[in-house]
């Protein structure tokens, strides 16, 4: 790897954890730079790299959001452990499944996303005021920990906004509380992912501290600028990540 190389891919680290301490989606920056650096790597190992820098920003993430936001610890905290276990499994279970599977169901989901808060402006701009049942954060920490740990191993692209919504509409939360919660339960699928990538020896641990540094320094200035720009901020960049995201799944299944 030259010098060129190897400010790319510190400079995608920083820009990737800012973005996924805001919407999630920095795989969409990271996975690409790891393999414009280094061609022949295989997919496993550029995987469990982008796993080890993704759970540095991740938990920096959520200690800077979880410092300044509430979060409801019923739902989080099983949920987070639910989806070390998960996402474990489903990475596992990624070398059975080929990815062109999984791309166009995503894409229809991401695009129903984006279609959803776009038709509806009040949506995660604020918290609401329905009180949440138990058996509604039973669901939510379910789907959030068990559903979404589990394809985050075995896919993953999307995760922190299939999570931030999934905490919008279970628990009536507003964007940047729906992100905090977010990044705590992303921490638990992407340790649960570096686990076993680690265990199969698929993690470049020298490249991926250096970048793993970069990183945190992006999460930590996106989760604060989040914090202070609110939900709408959120709102703008999270549509952003999703066209974005939907573009590069289709180039890759169709182009």
């Amino acid at each position: 790897m030259d010098i060129a190389h190897g400010a790319g891919l510190f400079a995608a680290a920083a820009g990737a954890g800012g973005v996924d301490a805001i919407v999630g989606g920095g795989g969409l920056v990271l996975l690409p730079s790891l393999l414009v650096a280094f061609p022949a790597l295989p997919a496993a190992t550029a995987l469990g790299t982008n796993k080890l820098v993704g759970i540095s920003g991740t938990s920096t993430a959520a200690l800077t959001y979880t410092r300044r936001t509430p979060v409801d610890k019923r739902v989080v905290l099983p949920a987070a452990a639910l989806a070390v276990l998960c996402a474990g499994l489903g990475a596992v279970s990624a070398s059975a499944l080929p990815t062109r599977v999984f791309r166009p169901v995503v894409m229809v989901l991401l695009t129903a996303v984006a279609l959803f808060v776009v038709f509806r402006p009040a949506f995660g701009a604020e918290a609401g005021a329905a009180a949440v049942s138990r058996r509604r954060r039973v669901a939510t920490t379910l789907l959030a920990g068990a559903v979404i740990g589990f394809y985050d191993g075995i896919f993953g692209p999307g995760t922190g906004t299939f999570l931030i919504i999934c905490f919008t509409i279970g628990l009536f939360t507003e964007f940047v509380a729906s992100s905090a919660m977010a990044k705590v339960v992303n921490t638990g699928t992407n340790l649960g992912a570096l686990l076993v990538f680690a265990a199969e020896g698929h993690v470049l641990w020298t490249l991926g501290a250096g970048m793993a540094v970069c990183n945190i320094m992006g999460a930590r200035a996106g989760s604060r600028l989040a914090l202070e720009r609110g939900a709408g901020f959120v709102r703008a960049v999270l549509l952003v990540v999703v066209a974005a995201m939907v573009a590069k799944m289709g180039y890759d299944q169709f182009g």
